[in-house]
């Protein structure tokens, strides 16, 4: 007798796993794979390169499952029947596509068209995947031997096992990769990958624990990947960890669109790597809103900067513009106006947006501007320091909106809040951050929970502790003072200067003990110029020769 698929799992299957092993050979890993790249333009290789990890992944996953329905076929297991896999979330690999038949014909010169028939094997057999997976490894411009390298690197990592996806092991290394190809394609990265430092801040600023999350510009899913990170680092209990997990995450579903193709195939695997499921749409956010009724308790956002050709001369009485038309050569404040549109009643949204949103007036960008403020939609403004982004080194700003500001909670928390109407929390954080190369920046953890520590402590979140405005990092300033300063949003004209703390030193002691240091100074350095003149003189190119 056959039994029901996945109705037996062994004691070892119920046992809780640590989540947070620290990896340490995603560099390694990196570094070895982009060895193999050649000349290839780094644009087309991450395709190459996440397609094959992904393959990985869901073969170890497949062959885990495989060896434990093996030893269950006396209990009317059947390791070749597809629920048997369905049914414990993992994907059914038909025998052709299996890494073992990849890895056996890595040397073969027919390696690509076997992995292009392996990835439609598989789309064919799990619906979910239908369109997302690359299958052109057979093209004649890419190098089958390091391909077939490739394959081999890959093959020394088990990504997919239990162990591995209890340490998310596969996410981290596909996020790893994907901050390094934005940073190998410079601009043209921004447009798939935002810094993780901003999308920690974001999502722990706006704390989506319960509801609908939507990301109408949603990149590879970043914003979604971290929601549920933030999700499962707040599950608390002393059970099993990963069932609470599991309930927590069934408390929210995801929305996102994405314009481009190839980044919305990256997206659809990054949420399947993590067994997150979501409808995320390919489609034009502004032309084809794919969620036309969706209102969204939380609504995360990292929009194209300052976008020119978004066919704005198409939309002008679009039922979203409730604030006035936007500009026809710049999209931030459709983008802004949309999210507006699909925000629920008591929803909660967090954005970025170039820093001339904050006080621009060309085109009518001022007049939406007040209007936004006047309606109280305006929760927080924080001011960001340059080179956090891939696609720009400019420094950026971060809107967070509130439909309602009454004090009344959001999705998922039964706390009352302060009562903030016709207030802005204005944040400076121009200053924070740390350089993690010759170009880029990013926020440490302690800058993202005190940015974040602030904000709830303005709103009036018990546990952060009680505001106080704290003069160069924030200010907490009446709408009424903003109309005044011609509704111009921008952090540094609210919260002031920094404070410096007197150091309690006499002037007197100071300047003597500063003329005391500039002497010792001043004979030090004569030391050196006699030094480097004996030193010339000895080469024969005396500093006294006439």
């Amino acid at each position: 007798m056959k039994r029901k698929p996945g109705s037996m799992k062994s004691q070892k299957d119920r046992t809780p796993t640590n989540n947070g092993a620290t990896l340490g050979f995603e560099k390694k890993m990196w570094e070895a794979a982009d060895a193999l790249r050649g000349s290839m333009d780094a644009a087309e290789y991450k395709h190459v390169v996440l397609g094959l990890i992904f393959l990985k992944y869901i073969s170890d996953a497949f062959e885990e499952r495989h060896k434990q329905l093996l030893q269950e076929v006396t209990d009317g297991a059947d390791p070749e029947d597809p629920d048997e896999y369905r049914a414990e979330n993992v994907f059914w690999v038909p025998p052709k596509a299996r890494w073992h038949r990849i890895q056996e014909n890595a040397r073969q010169p027919r390696i690509g068209q076997i992995i292009d028939e392996a990835m439609e094997q598989i789309e064919k057999e799990n619906p979910t995947l239908k369109g997302v997976l690359s299958k052109d490894y057979a093209r004649p411009a890419l190098d089958k031997q390091r391909l077939g390298q490739l394959i081999d690197l890959i093959n020394n990592i088990r990504v997919g096992d239990k162990e591995a996806r209890s340490r998310d092991v596969l996410g981290r290394v596909y996020e790893y990769f994907l901050g390094r190809f934005a940073s190998a394609e410079g601009k043209k990265g921004g447009e798939f990958y935002t810094s993780r430092c901003v999308v920690r801040l974001l999502v722990e600023m706006i704390e989506p624990f319960q509801g609908r999350v939507y990301d109408p510009c949603c990149g590879s899913s970043g914003m979604f990947v971290q929601s549920f990170e933030f999700i499962d680092a707040h599950a608390s209990g002393n059970g099993n960890r990963v069932c609470e997990r599991a309930q927590a995450r069934s408390q929210i579903s995801i929305y996102g669109q994405e314009l481009n193709y190839t980044t919305w195939r990256l997206a659809k695997m990054n949420l399947a790597i993590r067994g997150i499921d979501g409808r995320i749409e390919q489609g034009d956010t502004f032309h084809n809103d794919l969620f036309p009724d969706l209102k969204a308790d939380f609504i995360l956002a990292n929009p194209p900067f300052n976008m020119k050709d978004w066919g704005g001369e198409r939309l002008r009485e679009d039922k979203r513009w409730k604030c006035g038309v936007p500009p026809v050569r710049n999209a931030n404040f459709a983008w802004v106006q949309h999210i507006i549109y699909h925000l629920a009643p008591m929803g909660i949204a967090g954005f970025v947006l170039a820093n001339g949103s904050m006080s621009s007036n060309q085109s009518g960008e001022g007049e939406i501007r007040k209007c936004i403020i006047e309606d109280d939609l305006v929760d927080c403004m924080i001011a960001l320091p340059g080179q956090l982004f891939y696609s720009t080194q400019i420094p950026v700003c971060l809107w967070f909106l509130a439909r309602n500001k009454g004090g009344r909670p959001s999705a998922g928390q039964t706390k009352l809040l302060r009562n903030r109407r016709a207030q802005i929390l204005f944040i400076d954080a121009r200053r924070m951050g740390t350089m993690v190369d010759r170009v880029h920046r990013e926020l440490t953890e302690d800058d993202i929970q005190k940015i974040a520590r602030t904000y709830h402590a303005w709103r009036g979140e018990t546990d952060a502790g009680e505001y106080q405005d704290m003069p160069g990092f924030c200010k907490s300033t009446t709408v009424e003072d903003v109309s005044r300063q011609g509704y111009v949003l921008t952090p540094g004209r609210y919260v002031g200067a920094e404070i410096k703390e007197d150091d309690d030193e006499p002037f007197d002691e100071k300047m003597k003990r500063l003329v005391s240091r500039l002497k010792e100074q001043q004979t030090e350095a004569r030391k050196l110029d006699e030094a480097i003149a004996a030193n010339l003189k000895n080469l024969g190119y005396p500093l006294d020769d006439k």
